[in-house]
């Protein structure tokens, strides 16, 4: 009963946290245009980047990481074991901690800014560094808001609440924009609004925008929090088990996620040897590997974590491997399809987004070239987003961290053959990242199964099968598309390119869920239930 209970929630959830953090991409999508539009290229946007990568590793690493993870695990252990009230204590107290503990690394980053830039960006020159430093300083507190945010996220997950707390980065992105745009405009007024030329007065006011972001992504959820029964009372008696339990978790946490931040810097440091071009090409085709894997990947691993979190509290190992399962289950049903897609249609998608002004045909083909390889990990990337964070649940935390350091070497020498031995180039380098991902996942399939026991593999197969099934019509129609309507060196009128992509993609993808349907695959014929169910009421 719990099981099917657990399977219901996942993927009603899913639904729901999916739509939201599609919602979070777009804007994040329409932020990044408005801010390309507002000041280009310029030496001055090199140092607000510069300037945004430090609090943004950092959350990377603790706020929407490590601390997240350890938290969710606690924290719904907590409820399921000792109930509500003594987890609502417990939040408060891990947010008064969080509260005092990221005020100081604010101040410390405010402090030692002009150490913290000429370490990321050593060959900036005087002006552009103090420029850097100031901006530096300005978003600092960013981290500390966004830790804010993940902890209230967090807490509503283990409460079944997932679609403000998902909706809650579109709030940043929003802030970011509308912000971004009215304080340019007021700090650096322009002669002529339409062309505007922002210089370092504008930058400052992009930068304070970032902060509006970040606190509209903390207060949208207060009224959610409220309504779970979260009051927020400073408690600073951090000797609670649970507090030591959450940092415990976070130390592995923090130095996989570190792990993962070590191979982009690997990978960053090969392309740099391959001349003008492949990391741009790169950088562009893993963001748009990461929509999928955001809307799906991450969507179903945070849906599934308070659900297994819970059933490992109180000791119901069975339903703990039936929602482990079903979320594995769920990745693979939504990034197979996306994968194939990926694949067959990079040319035209980038060629649709991206193929203006300066951004010639062949650089569309170079980044497609790219796109085509990171989407071979693009399922196993996902699923250890799911399958990772439940060993924090069953205390196997430093399973996943070994699993990520290792993936360090097999980076680094994948890397050096791929690029260097077979001259695969940039290629090589999104092939060496999809190769660690599925090694990543068959690693910890393997450890999860020693510890949990059967992860009903026999499902798993069956469903690989009728996927392969769909994923054939997919194919077909996706190469029938680009036959017939996807025509290289041909000037289309940019309507017409939006409504090919537009009709190929939504073709495909029903093409492939009715066949799914046909097919009898259990998780789709429960969201057509679902979707049945909300248009009977």
């Amino acid at each position: 009963m719990a099981a099917a209970q657990d399977r219901h929630i996942s993927t009603h959830a899913t639904g729901i946290v999916g739509i939201a953090i599609l919602c979070s991409r777009v804007l994040g999508l329409i932020r990044e245009v408005v801010i390309a539009a507002l000041f280009g290229a310029t030496r001055n946007m090199d140092a607000f980047l510069t300037a945004f990568r430090a609090p943004n590793m950092l959350r990377d690493l603790f706020a929407e990481g490590a601390l997240s993870t350890a938290f969710v695990t606690t924290f719904s252990r907590r409820i399921a074991t000792e109930g509500d009230k003594s987890a609502w204590r417990l939040a408060s107290k891990v947010a008064t901690l969080t509260l005092v503990f990221m005020s100081a690394l604010t101040l410390l980053g405010i402090v030692f800014a002009p150490v913290l830039i000429k370490i990321l960006a050593p060959g900036f020159p005087v002006e552009k560094a103090e420029l850097t430093i100031l901006l530096t300083r300005i978003m600092f507190p960013f981290i500390l808001l966004v830790s804010l945010a993940a902890l209230a996220m967090g807490m509503l997950n283990a409460k079944h609440v997932f679609g403000m707390p998902a909706m809650a980065s579109s709030f940043f992105n929003l802030g970011s924009i509308i912000g971004g745009v009215a304080l340019c405009y007021w700090l650096d007024p322009q002669p002529n609004w339409r062309h505007p030329h922002f210089g370092e007065r504008g930058l400052v006011g992009l930068s304070i925008a970032t902060l509006i972001g970040g606190f509209l992504q903390l207060v949208v959820q207060f009224p959610a929090l409220r309504r779970v029964g979260f009051k927020f009372r400073p408690d600073f008696n951090w000797r609670d088990s649970g507090v030591r339990t959450i940092l415990i978790l976070m130390g592995p946490a923090t130095i996989a996620a570190s792990a993962v931040q070590i191979n982009v810097a690997v990978n960053s440091g090969f392309a740099s040897t391959l001349g003008d071009g492949p990391m741009t090409w790169l950088n562009i085709a893993f963001r748009l590997m990461q929509l999928p894997l955001g809307i799906f990947g991450v969507a179903v691993g945070t849906v599934t974590l308070p659900l297994v979190s819970r059933n490992a509290a109180i000791g119901d190992i069975p339903a703990f491997r039936s929602a482990l399962a079903h979320g594995m289950r769920l990745v693979m049903l939504l990034t197979i399809p996306s994968a194939i897609g990926l694949i067959l249609l990079a040319q035209p998608i980038i060629g649709l987004i991206y193929e203006h002004g300066r951004f010639t045909p062949e650089a569309t083909r170079q980044t497609a070239a790219a796109l085509r390889f990171y989407a071979i990990g693009l399922a196993a990337y996902s699923a250890v987003k799911v399958l990772a964070p439940a060993f924090y649940a069953l205390d196997k935390r430093h399973l996943p961290m070994l699993v990520s350091l290792l993936s360090i070497l097999v980076n680094f020498c994948l890397n050096w053959f791929f690029t260097f031995h077979l001259g695969l180039g940039h290629r090589g380098l999104a092939l060496s990242t999809s190769l660690v991902a599925i090694t990543n996942l068959l690693l910890l399939y393997i450890m999860m199964r020693r510890y949990a026991g059967r992860l009903e593999t026999g499902a798993m197969l069956k469903l690989l099968g009728k996927l392969l099934i769909a994923g054939a019509v997919l194919a077909a129609i996706c190469w029938l598309a680009l036959q017939f309507l996807f025509t290289p060196g041909v000037r289309l009128p940019e309507w017409q390119k939006i409504l090919e992509v537009t009709i190929t993609i939504a073709l495909a993808a029903a093409a492939f869920f009715g066949a799914t349907f046909l097919l009898r695959v259990n998780e789709v014929r429960e969201v057509f239930d679902l979707v049945s169910r909300k248009f009977r009421s």
